[in-house]
């Protein structure tokens, strides 16, 4: 703050910065649901091969990632064996295959502003299971607020004006596989010292749900597909689709490195209601009160999840930099007390 409480230009220049950045994600998020909800629903450009469609990513992404890593060489590879590749990052993949195929099947069966709802059953995923694999500790008031999200989701659900049970077994198969994903990243990657940004991770990553997803390509879409004649690929669609599907990994990257990924959390929020917005007033989705009045549960608990770990971070912050003080302070007594040794041996010669 400068004189008179304003804003200094530096200060200014970084509040401006991070809104681009959330602004960014938000609306490269909104675009790449809306564009897949476009292309599988029977209704509008009528495509249903959830499938084909993540592996047109997943190829797009892979191919664009070496060229950054390998051959442009913006970002360095991370090192690691073939071992821990075969034993962390194929693991990952196979989840990151399930998660993406799932997700994008939903959208044939399920409305966006739905589906949204759904996903905030992430938090309760991500804390289940990462107390399963004892990554978290259970604690009551915690256990409580997941409660909360749930019966918030319940109540969403039962007022679905277009509630498709097999939709929903899908999108919650997807919230599994995502939050397990997320939680045996921390063990398998992270606790080995192993990070990735989007890039790198789509470098990783992405050939092996490629090679994951081929399997059940060519059982269930391959022998559609081939008796399909009257289908052309459309390269303006599926490219412009991809090159969107990057840009996000793209925007998550400047978002979480410039900003931080509790702030991605809370543009996740806002982008979700922008969705259900848009899902009502465009794609002229059914929104019933029912439906909000659940979500709107649900989103206390989610912004009351995202507060609490908010408060824990900076106390963990606090202790790191009271352990300093107590360090510095130590060091100082140390030093103290070896000049006065010096001086009095000093005296005493």
């Amino acid at each position: 703050m400068g004189k008179g409480g304003t804003l200094t230009e530096g200060v200014l220049k970084k509040i401006i910065l991070s809104y681009t950045y959330v602004a960014i994600w938000i609306f490269l998020s909104f675009t790449v649901i809306v564009y897949n909800k476009y292309i599988l629903d029977r209704k509008m450009y009528d495509w249903p091969y959830p499938i084909s469609l993540t592996m047109i990513h997943m190829g797009f992404c892979s191919s664009l990632a070496y060229v950054l890593v390998s051959v442009v060489k913006v970002v360095e590879p991370v090192q690691m064996t073939r071992e821990v590749y075969l034993k962390s990052v194929v693991p990952i993949g196979l989840l990151y295959a399930l998660s993406l195929w799932l997700s994008n099947s939903a959208y044939i069966y399920l409305s966006v502003s739905f589906i949204q709802m759904l996903k905030a059953l992430m938090p309760v995923a991500v804390y289940s299971i990462g107390v399963l694999f004892k990554k978290e500790g259970f604690k009551g008031d915690t256990m409580t607020n997941m409660l909360s999200i749930s019966f918030g989701v319940a109540i969403a659900a039962y007022g679905e004006a277009k509630f498709n049970s097999w939709g929903v077994m899908l999108q919650l198969g997807a919230v599994c596989f995502e939050a397990t994903r997320l939680v045996l990243i921390q063990i398998l990657l992270t606790s080995k010292g192993i990070t990735f940004n989007p890039i790198t991770s789509l470098y990783y990553v992405a050939p092996c749900c490629f090679a994951f997803l081929s399997i059940p390509w060519m059982i269930v879409e391959y022998p559609k597909l081939r008796d399909t004649s009257s289908f052309h690929f459309d390269y303006w669609i599926f490219g412009t689709n991809s090159i969107c599907a990057f840009a996000l990994n793209l925007a998550v990257f400047l978002l979480v490195g410039k900003t931080s990924a509790l702030t991605m959390n809370v543009a996740g929020v806002v982008k979700d209601w922008l969705l259900i917005a848009f899902s009502w007033s465009v794609i002229k989705d059914t929104v019933t009160p029912i439906n909000l009045f659940g979500y709107g549960i649900a989103f206390l608990g989610v912004a009351y999840y995202n507060h609490a770990k908010l408060q824990a971070l900076k106390a963990k912050e606090a202790e790191k930099k009271a352990a300093q003080v107590d360090d510095e302070s130590g060091k100082l007594l140390e030093e103290r007390s070896a000049e006065k040794s010096a001086k009095k041996t000093e005296s005493d010669d």
